[in-house]
């Protein structure tokens, strides 16, 4: 009997959805993207709440498994597929990703998404830029982002010297951060830099930064 085809539900030109799309490029699965269109609302049709009730994308068919949270999907795709990015080869490492994991989630994502909704996404939402929200959370990315570069002065990745899902997890957020004029918090800094610029070198990378144009973000009808 074949084995049911994995299913990714979503709009992939949202960060969160291609964060699930590069997870699955990365370990090499056949996947389907399944489009849904935000502005028809289809996030909040009862098929798709059946699948995530709190109605939003990304969400994963792998067989009989549903999941939703798109860090989630990612540590499942590897766990299952590619492993060694998770730094199995010894507690210290897998550690070392967990750290860098939550601080991927818990200190720079929540200041870039905030500069790149208001620089990349008001305009997509119908709305102005609100530029005392960006000002704010440039200060905080800064102090972040220099976390990061003594880290990367130690190591090649935030890990250690090996790729782990704790650096993949970055590329999304950071492919539409790079696109705004505060780039240069990133291209000063170059540990930090030449980390981005590997990151995304990437193949799985580029592949996925094509369904992620930032000129699609210029009206809501372009978007897949």
């Amino acid at each position: 009997m074949a084995t049911p085809a994995v299913k990714v539900y979503g709009w992939a030109i949202s960060p969160f959805v291609s964060r699930a799309l590069l997870a699955l490029e990365e370990a090499g699965v056949d996947y389907e993207l399944v489009p849904m269109s935000r502005q028809a609302g289809d996030h909040h049709r009862p098929e798709h709440l059946a699948r995530n009730p709190f109605g939003k994308v990304p969400v994963l068919e792998d067989g009989d498994l549903t999941l939703f949270e798109s860090r989630a999907i990612a540590r499942h795709v590897l766990r299952k597929h590619k492993p060694e990015l998770l730094g199995t080869s010894s507690l210290e490492q897998a550690a070392m990703v967990d750290i860098w994991l939550e601080v991927e989630a818990h200190q720079l994502s929540p200041a870039a998404i905030a500069i790149v909704v208001e620089c990349i996404f008001a305009s997509f939402l119908g709305r102005e830029r609100n530029q005392a929200t960006v000002d704010e959370n440039v200060e905080k990315l800064k102090k972040v982002l220099e976390v990061y570069e003594a880290r990367l002065n130690q190591s090649r990745y935030l890990a250690g010297d090996f790729l782990s899902l704790a650096d993949l997890n970055h590329f999304t957020i950071m492919h539409y951060f790079m696109a705004t004029e505060y780039a240069t918090l990133v291209e000063a800094l170059p540990h930090v830099n030449a980390w981005w610029e590997g990151l995304a070198a990437r193949p799985a990378a580029k592949k996925v930064a094509e369904f992620m144009p930032v000129d699609a973000l210029e009206s809501p009808k372009k978007q897949e």
